[in-house]
């Protein structure tokens, strides 16, 4: 088969391919320690929720009927877009309408479409690239792009915390110093590693993205105002220069695939366009059934006392028995701030984190190498390959018996070489 250049590059074995291809074939091999992917927890008091709000759409005369038998428009479903403009507008202090949002067919999409309207090559014959300002980041952005190299990433500066957790930090020098980006773009919190920027950290670099005269795309799929899955003391960020991604993926309802961009009205108008070309208009029923739960008041409420300290009990856990399991292996965790990771780095790992990777999926338990978190992080550094990104979503049991084995066989690698 001859495929054209693009061809080419969205059919190879990029990082975000292999992922969803592991946690498809683990969710279905009986016994495998899903420690991987992104999948959210299934909470009862969430999925009850939403069981009730799908049997009043089916109680409703027509209301089904419409959700699943009807095109949109290519901004999507106009009434969850103005209630949930009235939301934001309420709750968050924003100047929203429904002018300002458009929906697309998750978040990924969403990016897709942002980072090659923004980067690349442009009409003057400048070539613009996507600023990420602190690396490691979310595997799905990396081979988004139409054209090769079109991110630039940030190296952290490190602090460390205790004995075992640490947290990266913006290197605001080195990102001042980068004259090239058609955006910025950064996860809060940040997949993979659970790192929440602050919102000094946030408004800084709104003002950066303002003096270049850029905008500012923060990817909240995990974070304020929903599901807000965020441990730290931080307020939604966004002004009329900023594009916020949001997703329902995380909230509870992945398969739906419906991503939230909340923008100025040119941008909306673009990603509508995009969109209408794209896949004619986004999923109806994520929105149809999210507007249900803002009518019930239960879209904010939700993630405030059932999503966050539901997610944050599992990290506290899971910290605390990384302590005990990891005792005496020169291994450190990222600070858990938000989302539902864990970041290991074995610091002087003398395996890649792929083979650490194959060495567990042996065992049953899958995880997700590091070195995919990387984007557009030029010269060499250590750490891309001495971590491992960790999802404590799963229950209890699974996660629990997941790290136990992942310390026995770091502890096996590490004595295995030192001979």
């Amino acid at each position: 088969m001859k495929l054209s250049t693009f061809g080419q590059k969205i059919t190879s074995n990029s990082g975000i391919n292999l992922l969803m291809d592991d946690l498809g074939r683990a969710l279905s091999e009986k016994g495998m320690l899903m420690l991987g992917g992104g999948n959210p927890a299934h909470i009862p008091e969430v999925q009850q929720c939403i069981r009730g709000a799908m049997q009043r759409i089916l109680e409703r005369d027509g209301a089904f009927e419409r959700a699943i038998g009807d095109y949109d428009s290519p901004q999507g479903n106009p009434a969850f877009i103005e209630s949930l403009a009235a939301l934001l507008h309420r709750e968050c202090g924003w100047d929203v309408g429904p002018r300002n949002i458009a929906l697309t067919t998750g978040s990924q999409g969403a990016f897709f479409i942002l980072f090659n309207m923004f980067a690349g090559r442009y009409g003057d014959g400048s070539f613009k690239k996507i600023l990420l300002p602190l690396a490691p980041e979310y595997i799905g952005y990396s081979d988004v792009g139409l054209e090769p190299g079109i991110f630039r990433a940030v190296q952290p500066e490190i602090e460390y915390i205790d004995d075992l957790l640490f947290k990266y930090h913006v290197d605001f020098q080195r990102l001042e110093a980068v004259d090239d980006a058609g955006a910025i773009c950064f996860s809060r919190p940040t997949n993979p590693t659970g790192n929440m920027m602050s919102d000094e950290e946030t408004q800084r670099l709104m003002r950066l993205a303002e003096e270049r005269d850029v905008p500012l795309i923060i990817d909240g799929a995990y974070g304020l105002p929903f599901p807000g899955i965020v441990f730290s003391d931080a307020a939604p960020q966004w002004s009329p220069r900023t594009i916020l991604c949001m997703s329902l993926s995380k909230f509870g309802l992945p398969a739906l695939r419906t991503g939230i961009v909340v923008a100025s009205e040119e941008i909306i108008a673009a990603i509508s366009a995009a969109s209408a070309i794209m896949c004619l208009a986004p999923n109806r029923i994520g929105a149809t059934l999210a507007n249900e739960l803002i009518r019930e008041d239960k879209l904010l409420s939700l993630g405030r006392d059932v999503i966050r300290p539901y997610y944050q009990s599992r990290a506290d856990r899971a910290v605390e028995q990384l302590r005990r399991e990891l005792r005496g292996i020169d291994c450190r965790v990222h600070k858990p701030e938000g989302a539902f990771f864990l970041w290991l780095w074995f610091r002087d790992l003398p395996i890649s984190s792929q083979e650490f990777y194959e060495r567990l999926k042996a065992r049953g338990v899958l995880v997700v190498p590091g070195r995919h978190f990387f984007p557009g992080l030029e010269g060499e550094w250590k750490q891309r390959d001495e971590c491992l990104r960790i999802s404590y979503a799963q229950n209890e049991a699974t996660v629990q018996r997941g790290l136990s084995i992942i310390a026995d066989e770091a502890r096996k690698i590490y004595s295995q070489y030192e001979r």
